[in-house]
């Protein structure tokens, strides 16, 4: 359906799951949410309403179709969900199941942004995904919701902004948080991120960009506490990041 409006990707990881909660990889299993995940789902669906979607694309995987549908926008509310294999987890492979501490005293110096996992997805893999589904989203308009996971959802970001796969670990995802994909000035050659990470009880203006209590725009350069530390984004990219991306502090699980 065109719209005749500029894109805008509403990307939503899935509420909190028992492992998410351990801090065990969840890749393609397939498991549901918490009660508390649940909750949190239907906080998104707060923060959601009103928004017009002209498309709602969901992992095949439960949690992320828990998530879409207790938020209210599965079938039969607005836009049909859509079930998109491109928005499934990043494949852990041998790594399935398993704490990053246990993953790290089997591979000292392991990094899954680098290194991948046995018999699961590598990095060049997730990041043809990653692209393959950008382009194909590139040819939408309006506003589009987007329920997938946490590596997979900091790789799509990654990449939507011209950065490497590698650097998708800078970008920390909470369960049931929101992120906005957009252009700079609706420009299609400026891709940018409007705001990320935001946690399902923030309260947001998602239509201006800028926090409730704020009066000031909320755009900040992209992973600028990695340039902070020495990192470098590449000039071709001249990616933007808005809300949290700078000061998210670490989680026990990022899938």
């Amino acid at each position: 359906m065109k719209t005749n409006s500029p894109l805008r990707l509403y990307l939503i990881r899935h509420g909190e799951t028992a492992w998410s909660l351990s801090g065990q990889y969840t890749g393609r299993a397939d498991i549901p949410l918490t009660a508390h995940g649940e909750e949190a789902a239907r906080a998104v669906g707060v923060r959601l309403r009103g928004i017009p979607f002209a498309h709602v694309l969901t992992s095949p995987l439960q949690r992320a179709q828990q998530t879409c549908r207790l938020a209210g926008l599965g079938a039969g509310l607005g836009a049909a969900s859509v079930i998109e294999p491109d928005l499934a987890e990043w494949d852990n492979g041998d790594d399935e199941g398993r704490t990053p501490a246990e993953i790290l005293a089997a591979r000292p110096g392991w990094n899954l942004f680098r290194d991948g996992s046995p018999h699961g997805e590598t990095p060049a893999q997730i990041s043809a995904r990653a692209d393959h589904l950008i382009a194909r989203l590139r040819a939408l308009d309006g506003n589009v919701a987007l329920f997938s996971h946490g590596h997979f959802g900091r790789v799509l970001a990654a990449r939507w902004i011209g950065l490497a796969v590698g650097q998708a670990q800078h970008f920390l995802f909470d369960t049931a948080a929101l992120s906005i994909l957009a252009y700079e000035h609706n420009r299609a050659d400026s891709p940018a991120i409007a705001l990320w990470n935001s946690s399902a009880h923030e309260a947001f203006d998602l239509a201006s960009n800028r926090r409730v209590d704020d009066t000031s725009p909320i755009i900040e350069q992209a992973i600028e506490r990695w340039e902070n530390e020495g990192g470098e984004i590449p000039q071709s990219a001249q990616p933007q990041v808005a809300h949290r991306a700078a000061d998210a502090q670490p989680t026990k699980a990022q899938r």
